[in-house]
């Protein structure tokens, strides 16, 4: 009863979005529904770290990984699919973010995984959940061969 509630109010709020802010938001919905359909407990969303250094869209326990996990959203893919805009910059903010997370919540880093999902807003919609998208190894992997 008290997700119905907070469902209408957003959507009232929602109407006072610019378009691509709620498109934003239906893909951020789409994807934790998929989360939940695939057994992560979300715990978090639209974390931003409090030193300023990243966001991630949601948090979710997915066994005995706590995933942060970046949603990416488009109308269609005419310009790529959408995964494919998550660059090295917006992966280091996050791995970053989620260090901040993890040590606050009192989680070891070792049990962070680092997922993707992404949004085609199209109908009906199209969501696809990547797990262990990128690591922190493969992003220092990058670093070094630059």
């Amino acid at each position: 009863m008290i997700a119905r509630l907070l469902e209408r109010l957003r959507s009232a709020a929602d109407r006072d979005l610019p378009a691509h802010l709620r498109d934003a938001r239906r893909g951020e919905d789409l994807a934790c529904e998929r989360l939940r359909a695939e057994g992560y407990q979300v715990v978090a969303r639209n974390y931003r770290a409090r030193s300023g250094r990243g966001e991630i869209d949601a948090i979710g326990w997915d066994g005995e990984f706590l995933a942060c996990v970046e949603v990416k959203a488009r109308k269609n893919a005419d310009f790529g699919r959408p995964e494919a805009f998550v660059d090295r910059a917006k992966r280091r903010k996050i791995i970053s973010a989620a260090h901040e997370y993890a040590r606050r919540a009192k989680v070891d880093s070792n049990r962070l995984r680092y997922d993707m999902v992404s949004v085609v807003l199209s109908e009906p919609p199209v969501v696809e959940l990547f797990k262990n998208a990128f690591s922190e190894q493969s992003e220092a992997e990058a670093r070094r061969r630059r």
